[in-house]
């Protein structure tokens, strides 16, 4: 035989190889953690669900489908109706999975673009009703998580059976109309500053109390005082203050009431109302004319 021909009689050979490793590889295909395959004979799916793995099959007499059970992200940007009639655009996400032992069905009545014809027809409905019972401005302060809430709740009863669960509702970039947006910032400002009025307030009227209670605690301290205070304690007082002044070294003059003289024996005796003491010249009387 020619060397020249061995080339073409190698090459049925070859494809030969080449349509059966693909024909292998039509009959083999690996269902990955987070999914489960649905078998499909001649166009009938079966109920009985694949787990991971690698799986061989007879193509095309038998196929299978993989479904993705993982936590799934399907986000959407829509206009949003609010009590008052207003639109409020959003961008929203929708946490959902597929439970796993419903994954025929799911493809047997909806197929495999089940977002598209069923879930988002689901929430647009859910979100309207929801939305249509809250202002405006419920969707941009504290109650948005109360409407997440509600729209998911509505979803899963709407869904119940389908196969489908609903983890969460998120809403994301809300954007309100302008002339709203302005009005709501007026309002908050407006009650910001109520507020800091009501604590200035409250800041001086717990103040006045304040100077009022001392007020009556100096009055009472006074009361106490003025009814401790009888004559022979002013007297008293009084020979204290001029003894103290009269034994100072320095120069002085000490004036006492006429009605109530203090001489000084009595200011060096201490006797309150008692006779003076007579020491030396001071005590002589003057008898000259």
């Amino acid at each position: 035989m020619p060397a020249e021909a061995l080339p073409f009689r190698r090459a049925p050979l070859a494809l030969t190889t080449i349509a059966l490793s693909l024909a292998a590889s039509a009959c083999m295909t690996i269902v990955r953690p987070g999914e489960i395959g649905v078998r499909d004979t001649l166009g009938a799916q079966s109920d009985v669900v694949s787990e991971p793995g690698f799986k061989l099959f007879f193509w095309p007499i038998f196929d299978i489908t993989k479904v993705s059970t993982q936590l799934a992200n399907l986000r959407v940007q829509m206009a949003l109706p609010s009590r008052e009639g207003l639109t409020i655009s959003s961008e929203i996400s929708i946490l959902y999975s597929v439970e796993p032992q419903r994954a025929p069905t799911i493809l047997r009545e909806i197929g495999d673009d089940y977002e598209e014809r069923f879930l988002l027809p689901v929430f647009r409905s859910a979100i309207a009703d929801v939305c249509a019972r809250f202002a405006a401005k419920d969707m941009h302060s504290g109650k948005r998580s109360e409407i997440e809430e509600e729209v998911r709740k509505a979803m899963n009863v709407r869904i119940g059976g389908r196969g489908f669960q609903i983890a969460a509702v998120l809403m994301k970039s809300i954007q309100l109309p302008a002339g709203l947006s302005s009005s709501i910032e007026a309002r908050m400002r407006a009650e910001q500053e109520a507020q800091q009025m009501e604590y200035v307030i409250q800041r001086e009227r717990q103040e006045a109390e304040r100077r009022l209670i001392e007020a009556e605690g100096v009055r009472d301290a006074n009361l106490k005082l003025s009814e401790g205070l009888t004559p022979a304690v002013l007297r008293y007082k009084a020979i204290e203050a001029v003894r103290q002044l009269a034994s100072s070294p320095n120069a002085k003059v000490i004036i006492t009431p006429a009605s109530d003289p203090m001489t000084l024996g009595t200011l060096q005796a201490g006797e309150v109302g008692g006779a003076p003491t007579p020491k030396g010249p001071a005590a002589t009387p003057d008898t000259r004319r």
